[in-house]
């Protein structure tokens, strides 16, 4: 259902498929209409904006735009835009819509990324680990990935060198696993390199030192002795007082013990 513009009911934009496109793939922009449209027209994102890529006429609900096998440009965000008649006089323009093209093993002139792991493959709880990738300066957005999960862990700028720093503060056991980079292109930023080689991360927990659980133990029984040696001093005070309160009854109790 599209969303509202000025009182006017947006169209909405999408991509069949919606995923796993790769390059030479076909797929269809499907521009849905709230209501029927004399014209509706598809805009392609460029270097100086949107551009006028196609139009159909005479649209009732959905106009739909073939790509022919897709080239990395035409992994970009697109648009379409409905003119209606008299009771929809207005070029209303739907949300941008992406074209995620993946590259994986189907453009050899990217090399995948480089990537390097700091200190070591193998770390104790709560250490702070460096993960390193580097695209052989192409520029863009470099991309940190774990094995298992959908979406990248982090992504930044790489710098001049065209390597990208990714710190991991006070790793857990969680953060264990295997880590690849990829990198998206200045030019066209939703066209992915192919994963690169992976690191292994492997985090135990940290071992408790010696002294450390000597010191804890004996801390222990003297919080024991202390705590008998307590109950011992309270135990003869109450002895006491009960004894001396026993005598006292005793003594009243005997004959002419008020006398005395």
């Amino acid at each position: 259902m599209g969303t509202w513009c000025h009182g006017v009911p947006r169209p909405s934009l999408l991509l069949h498929p919606s995923q796993g496109v790769s390059l030479g793939d076909n797929v269809t922009l499907r521009c849905h209409l709230p209501q029927p449209a004399t014209r509706v027209e598809l805009y392609k994102e460029g270097y100086w904006g949107l551009k006028k890529q196609a139009y159909m006429d005479m649209v009732q609900d959905m106009a739909e735009f073939p790509l022919v096998s897709v080239k990395k440009e035409d992994a970009v965000r697109y648009q379409c835009e409905g003119t209606g008649e008299s009771r929809w006089p207005w070029a209303v323009p739907s949300e941008l819509c992406s074209i995620p093209v993946s590259s994986l093993h189907s453009d050899p002139n990217y090399p995948p990324a480089n990537i390097s792991l700091i200190p070591k493959e193998r770390v104790e709880t709560g250490t702070n680990v460096t993960i390193q990738c580097s695209n052989q300066e192409y520029g863009g957005t470099i991309f940190l990935h774990k094995d298992g999960h959908s979406a990248p862990l982090q992504h930044q700028k790489p710098n001049g060198e065209g390597t990208a720093t990714f710190t991991l503060f006070g790793v857990t056991v969680a953060d264990s696993g295997t880590y690849r980079c990829s990198y998206r292109f200045g030019g066209f930023y939703l066209l992915s390199s192919p994963l690169g080689d992976s690191v292994t991360l492997e985090v135990t927990p940290a071992l408790a030192l010696p002294g450390r659980s000597e010191r804890s133990h004996g801390n222990l029984v003297v919080a024991v002795v202390r705590g008998c040696a307590a109950a011992l001093v309270f135990g003869l005070g109450l002895y006491f007082v009960l004894d001396a309160c026993s005598l006292w009854i005793r003594r009243d109790d005997s004959p002419g013990g008020e006398d005395n």
